[in-house]
């Protein structure tokens, strides 16, 4: 996510290292990279503006900090201001309404509104408890109300059936009724996506908006459009009483410029970020862990939370009893954590939110992926239970065997025994739940593919920033 961004602040905020104070003469170098930047990045230019401006004012002159360098100064009054930007804490949905809360959601054709509106009740539903009934007013784009009809089941909230031939006034007078009856907490209302600012649609909304006297009314836009989302945003704001927005598609936006103008140019709250395809692939936007990640610090925050949601506590449990009693660690064991990181989301997702990634070479970042992963698993599901427990059994014949139920390579193969083989070594030295024995142990593994260095296919040179 603004991979693009990221490398470009990075490579500038390394430049100013070394400096004793930060003064008009050498901070001007560093901020013309940063406004070349954020303009690449396509931040809408009033944006831009107004961001230097602020950065200059606090940075010229100022004395670094006896514990900072003059790079780490500089990056806290980047950091400070790109919140301030994008807002200075996450805007949570504001559903203290009678209930039904409606949650009315708005935007343009393709921007993901559909797919959105499963996302966020799937959201309420497991993360906040809440009952969640969705509806389609959709009656233009074909099969609009099936696919909504589909999402729903697949994240198990209840779907209120309407049919094209309805008008969108009836549906959604039809759905707030029966979400009263079963005294439903949020209904959210998917509305018709426009292919541009279309006042005959606008008009269709604005009419729908007053029926429902929504809790919230939600602006959906795709991420990758740059400035123009915020554009498009403004222009719904000027005819919708908008409450907030939702970026989709973040995962595949390099730049950043709609994460870093859509709250300028609209004065309404991002309130949550779409990372994915995944039903779950949905996040609270908090202006300061997506500073943190543009500027290369990473997101443990929210890497803390997304383990704490999808890491299989009873596995790693169980994992722990075994190690702590001496038990060996086997392949099927490496599967077990091969399947927890791609419920993570993989590796891509987890590195996104690791601080330091900004230091790594141009592009390595998206070289990776979750092939080799994948490879690794295909190789376990290979083996038999046996070989499984006792790798050391395997021998050539074993191992043709495997390569070729799974359709890998033997260098493959001999890769994922190595790696297995360097884990074990982190397992043995936390028999006993010995914390210091482990880090230890995980120190000493800084070679590439090593639990304790880079990840399996990462690109080599990647070092921790040092500003």
């Amino acid at each position: 996510m603004f991979e693009n961004l990221t490398e470009r602040l990075s490579g500038t905020f390394r430049k100013i290292t070394g400096k004793a104070t930060l003064t008009e003469a050498n901070i001007q170098d560093a901020l013309r990279e940063v406004r070349r930047a954020l303009l690449e990045a396509d931040v809408a230019l009033p944006v831009v503006k107004e961001f230097i401006d602020r950065v200059s004012n606090r940075a010229i002159g100022q004395e670094v900090a006896r514990s900072l360098s003059p790079g780490q100064a500089f990056v806290k009054i980047v950091q400070a201001e790109m919140q301030h930007i994008m807002g200075t804490a996450n805007s949570e949905l504001d559903l203290r309404a009678v209930p039904p809360a409606v949650i009315l959601m708005a935007g343009l054709q393709g921007a993901g509104k559909t797919t959105t509106v499963a996302k966020l009740s799937r959201w309420l539903s497991k993360d906040k408890g809440k009952s969640v009934m969705v509806v389609s007013a959709d009656v233009y784009r074909p099969a609009a109300i099936q696919q909504l009809q589909t999402l729903a089941a697949d994240v198990g909230v209840e779907f209120f059936e309407s049919d094209a031939a309805q008008s969108p006034s009836d549906i959604v007078a039809a759905a707030l009724s029966a979400a009263r009856k079963k005294f439903v907490d949020v209904l959210i209302v998917d509305t018709a996506g426009r292919l541009a600012i279309d006042e005959e649609m606008m008009a269709e909304i604005r009419g729908l908006h007053s029926q429902l006297n929504p809790a919230e009314t939600l602006f959906v836009v795709d991420a990758m459009t740059g400035q123009d989302a915020a554009n498009t945003a403004k222009a719904f704001n000027d005819a919708l009483p908008l409450t907030g927005v939702i970026l989709t598609k973040a995962d595949g936006d390099a730049r950043g410029g709609a994460a870093l103008s859509v709250r300028y140019i609209t004065g309404k709250p991002i309130k949550f970020i779409g990372m994915g395809e995944k039903s779950e692939a949905l996040e609270p936007f908090y202006p300061d862990r997506i500073a943190s990640r543009i500027l290369g610090m990473g997101d443990v925050l929210s890497l803390i939370e997304e383990a704490e949601r999808k890491v299989d506590k009873q596995q790693a449990e169980k994992l722990a009893r075994k190690i702590k009693k001496g038990k060996g660690f086997d392949l099927e064991d490496f599967k077990e954590q091969l399947k927890q990181m791609q419920n993570m989301g993989g590796v891509a997702s987890i590195m996104d939110k690791l601080p330091g990634m900004g230091a790594l070479p141009p592009g390595a970042a998206a070289m990776v992926d979750d092939s080799q992963f994948r490879r690794m698993e295909a190789i376990i599901n290979s083996m038999t239970m046996r070989e499984r427990l006792n790798p050391e059994i395997l021998n050539g014949s074993r191992k043709r065997r495997i390569i070729q139920g799974s359709g890998t390579q033997i260098q493959d193969l001999n890769r994922l025994l190595k790696q297995h083989k360097q884990m074990q070594k982190v397992m043995k030295k936390m028999k006993g739940g010995n914390m210091a024995n482990m880090m230890r142990g995980l120190g000493g593994m800084g070679g590439r593919g090593g639990p304790g260095g880079m990840p399996p296919g990462m690109p080599p040179g990647g070092r921790f920033p040092r500003f």
